[in-house]
């Protein structure tokens, strides 16, 4: 997508009007992010699912619980919202620490519309 600046010039054409100089520069697109997901499952521990929350997403203990009940209650819930790379670490972070705690705990990230 270019961006376009309009200056006028100092110097007069021929019919003494000042002529219009079209500047075109490229404007830099903001990278898409994605949203991180929580899945609820049916054996994964409460308290677990409040300290990933607090562990990798830096919430505090009542934004964790919350959080927490709505995934238990919907099914799912956004944990957050980042740049590719980061979701992608943040995914993996939860899916390793769950896994080396035999939780079934699942975490995947989808691109925010």
């Amino acid at each position: 997508m270019l961006e376009n600046t309009w200056m006028m010039s100092d110097e007069p054409d021929d019919d003494n009007e000042a002529s219009v100089l079209l500047q075109t520069r490229p404007k830099t697109k903001r990278p898409p992010l994605y949203k991180v997901l929580l899945l609820n499952d049916d054996y994964t521990p409460m308290e677990f699912v409040v300290h990933v929350l607090e562990r990798f997403f830096g919430m505090t203990h009542a934004e964790a619980f919350e959080i927490m009940l709505t995934v238990h209650k919907k099914g799912v819930a956004v944990v957050g919202v980042f740049s590719h790379e980061i979701a992608e670490t943040k995914v993996g972070q939860v899916m390793d620490f769950a896994r080396r705690h035999q939780h079934p705990l699942q975490c995947t990230m989808e691109r925010e519309e």
